[in-house]
């Protein structure tokens, strides 16, 4: 199964978010931490919002930062959430219907297929994901850091 970018980048700043304990941080610091335009971010950031992930705050201090715990984040539930389309196998006729769907063995191993991807991911929060906490914020923070001179 393949997930999009938008996924992708959702992830990645749900990770962001999560080493930084509550603390807000920018769309900037977490696009040059990944090398992410940050365009592309500030429309995960604004889909992660609606969604109840982050908390975006206004102002000169603002930022985003975890809604939620990370313990409470899950990830199998943050994909199917930032998937428009997670239907992997489409086998439409230019009608938009199945010529063959009442005998359609593959479809119907391929959809099992993707729920058994997706019971995995359902297994794991971002508390998980971010367990390994100092060595995840030392290279992404590392990124921020100035150049020695």
């Amino acid at each position: 199964m393949r997930l999009t970018l938008h996924t992708d980048f959702a992830l990645r700043v749900l990770i962001y978010a999560g080493i930084n304990d509550g603390k807000v941080t920018t769309i900037a610091d977490i696009a040059t931490s990944f090398g992410i335009s940050k365009n592309h971010l500030m429309k995960v950031v604004n889909d992660l919002g609606r969604r109840g992930y982050l908390d975006t705050v206004r102002g000169r201090h603002g930022g985003i930062r975890l809604m939620r715990k990370p313990i409470d984040i899950n990830i199998g539930k943050v994909v199917r959430d930032t998937e428009d389309e997670l239907e992997v196998l489409g086998c439409l006729d230019h009608t938009g219907y199945c010529r063959i769907e009442q005998v359609c063995v593959l479809r119907g191993a391929v959809r099992e297929a993707a729920a058994a991807f997706l019971a995995v991911l359902d297994g794991y929060t971002l508390a998980d994901l971010i367990r390994p906490r100092s060595a995840l914020s030392e290279l992404l923070l590392a990124q921020l850091a100035p150049a020695p001179a």
